[in-house]
């Protein structure tokens, strides 16, 4: 009897060979989704600080522009600037009047009451003691004399109005028309629309010159001492 060779049958995948090839294909998976993620999140980090940058960008602008809105008023230095050394000011509060070396004064003794200087507008002269130490507290006091045209005071007035930590008040004694004054700082223009009052206003209202940072410009004197 003769048989017909028989055909050799496949074989079925031993179950520990089924077991390596599906964990093999769980692990690439695993790595493709692990893969995807880190590059959505790459992507995400690289778009969020894009957007971080650009927003600083236009808070920094932002802080550029004065509270009048008149846009970056910084631009470079303040021509005409005058400097005083804030160590060399006296702070102490005394009585009486005092003998300022420049007029009007940027720092030295003062009185121990304030000028109101948030904002405030006053039609008569203030005491040199009181309105220094107003500078004392980060204000910049607009001063102007009878040079002045009534159209740039009137102007002065309105932004002074807007603008905490400022104050104002004619002054005879000075030269020029119209004088800003910080501690230690002071500039003279001639008109309300010169680019420097933009440029002080934005430098030294509460700047970096402030002997006491953080000190109130409401709670001194609302009128002007007799």
């Amino acid at each position: 009897m003769s048989f017909a060779p028989r055909s050799p049958q496949p074989q079925a995948p031993a179950p520990g060979a089924r077991s390596t090839r599906n964990r093999a294909i769980a692990i690439g998976l695993s790595a493709a989704v692990v893969a995807g993620l880190v590059a959505f999140g790459s992507f995400m980090l690289l778009d969020n600080s894009a957007a971080d940058e650009k927003s600083d960008n236009a808070s920094a602008a932002h802080d550029g522009k004065h509270p009048g809105g008149h846009g970056d008023a910084k631009g470079g230095a303040i021509e005409g600037l005058k400097s005083w050394d804030a160590a060399k000011l006296g702070r102490q509060h005394v009585a009486g009047t005092v003998d300022y070396p420049m007029k009007p004064p940027v720092g030295g003794d003062h009185n121990a009451s304030w000028m109101n200087c948030d904002g405030d507008v006053y039609e008569k002269a203030l005491p040199d003691v009181n309105a220094v130490h107003s500078l004392e507290h980060g204000a910049v006091w607009v001063t102007y004399n009878g040079s002045a045209a009534e159209a740039d005071v009137a102007a002065l007035a309105e932004r002074v109005e807007k603008t905490p930590f400022t104050l104002m008040s004619p002054y005879a004694g000075q030269e020029g028309a119209i004088t800003l004054s910080a501690w230690g700082k002071q500039v003279t223009v001639d008109s309300a629309d010169d680019r420097r009052v933009d440029q002080f206003l934005t430098e030294y209202v509460q700047g970096a010159q402030t002997p006491e940072p953080g000190a109130p410009c409401t709670g001194g004197l609302a009128t002007v001492p007799q």
